[in-house]
């Protein structure tokens, strides 16, 4: 596999709080130029032999994904798995134990955006669920969008969905520990995904990424579709500094919501290992 290559390793189909399918993302990922692809489906691997049949029909290389939701210093941080074993009933075990809480979450959320006047948001926010399992945040903002509470999704989470606001209910998560153990107890390589949206001081990312790595992490995003270009440059630093190799991906969810479609991120800096040179044998 190439060094420099066109890799998204970051997407989201409807099998978790995506709106495309995983024919069809693999279908755009192809037309705008990938040539190695991952689904990262939210704490879920449903859609990994949809998504891998896909690519191979388009004519793309692929690694098995998943994005796990992580508990650390009382923030959800996210850790991609790619190229893991999906058949392996540790890591199956594993997101169903984490997805576990979801339910009872989205039935709090609704009961909190109720109480502020917006009434059936449970069963609003279901009929965006394609997996009733995963029903999340983006699920109740799409129907408070249909339903002309807000403009977009943006204004969705500014309004409702974050810390403090009435629909925010926080959720224990996997530990960073569990996330990074599953993913790479089933062959894969642990990658954490766009850091820079978690704000963290710089002591709490500190011990992030040296926590992360005594797990057994390898990997960073460096260049994904919530980073700036300046952030880019931060995150190739931390993986040099950490010893951690460089992964690339959109976060693509939907055409009309996402502001990067799959394939159009820049190339990643050079003078980093691509993650994908961690996982030569586990590419389809």
């Amino acid at each position: 596999m190439k060094t420099i290559l066109n890799a998204d390793l970051h997407c989201h189909s409807v099998v978790s709080d995506g709106t495309l399918t995983p024919e069809a993302l693999a279908a755009r990922a192809k037309a705008n130029g990938v040539e190695l692809w991952a689904l990262t489906d939210h704490d879920e691997i449903g859609g990994q032999a949809r998504a891998a049949a896909a690519a191979r029909e388009q004519g793309m290389h692929y690694l098995t994904g998943t994005e796990i939701s992580v508990s650390f210093i009382d923030r959800t941080v996210h850790i991609v798995g790619l190229g893991f074993d999906a058949d392996d009933a540790r890591m199956r075990d594993g997101l169903q134990r984490t997805r576990g809480g979801r339910g009872q979450r989205a039935h709090d959320m609704a009961a909190g955006l109720a109480k502020v006047g917006i009434k059936d948001a449970y069963e609003g926010a279901l009929k965006f669920a394609g997996n009733h399992e995963l029903i999340s945040r983006t699920h109740f903002a799409r129907f408070l969008v249909e339903s002309g509470v807000c403009k977009d999704t943006n204004e969705v989470f500014r309004k409702y969905l974050t810390e403090g606001k009435p629909g925010f209910v926080e959720h224990r998560w996997a530990s960073l520990k569990d996330a990074v153990t599953w993913i790479t107890e089933c062959g894969g390589v642990a990658v954490i995904a766009h850091p820079a949206r978690y704000r963290f001081t710089p002591t709490e990312e500190y011990a992030l990424f040296t926590e992360f790595k005594n797990h057994g992490g390898q990997g960073v995003e460096v260049v994904t579709g919530s980073h700036s270009a300046a952030e880019y440059v931060t995150y190739a630093e931390t993986a040099r500094e950490f010893g951690l190799a460089a992964s690339r991906g959109s976060d693509f969810h939907s055409p009309d919501e996402s502001h990067t479609d799959l394939g159009t991120l820049p190339l990643l800096p050079g003078g980093l290992q691509p993650v994908w040179e961690l996982l030569e044998s586990r590419i389809q």
